[in-house]
């Protein structure tokens, strides 16, 4: 690992490079939005702040695993907000039900991997 000028150590990333200040500012929203979307299946407009601050963020992860998992989050909350929309559709009738416990496990996997993966800096 190399070190800028003041002695700061840089993570390589693709194309990009990144200071150590750079590096655990992501690490940190990251884990923030993790939070914010495991936070979603009991207060749904968290994941709606998260998704939008995915968006707003998203170009500084260009070239490090960052960007995978910002990728993810953001799979993560469009294909749940689809699932809750199909499951309002069926919501008289017993699929409806099965689809939104469905979709909400499948929120807490999602959740669960990616938080796991970061924490061990890896890719989604």
């Amino acid at each position: 690992m190399s070190q800028d000028q003041f002695g700061n150590e840089l993570t390589f990333a693709g194309s990009g490079v990144l200071s150590h200040e750079q590096e655990r500012r992501l690490r940190t929203l990251t884990h923030v939005l993790y939070g914010l979307y495991a936070l979603s299946l009991l207060i749904g407009v968290t994941g709606v702040i998260a998704v939008i601050i995915n968006y707003i963020k998203r170009s500084e992860t260009n070239g490090t695993f960052y960007a995978s998992h910002f990728s993810w989050q953001i799979r993560t909350f469009w294909w749940s907000l689809g699932l809750l929309i199909l499951s309002l559709l069926f919501n008289g009738i017993f699929i409806g039900k099965l689809i939104l416990w469905g979709s909400m496990l499948w929120v807490v996997y999602r959740v669960i991997k990616g938080w796991l993966r970061l924490n061990d800096r890896k890719s989604v």
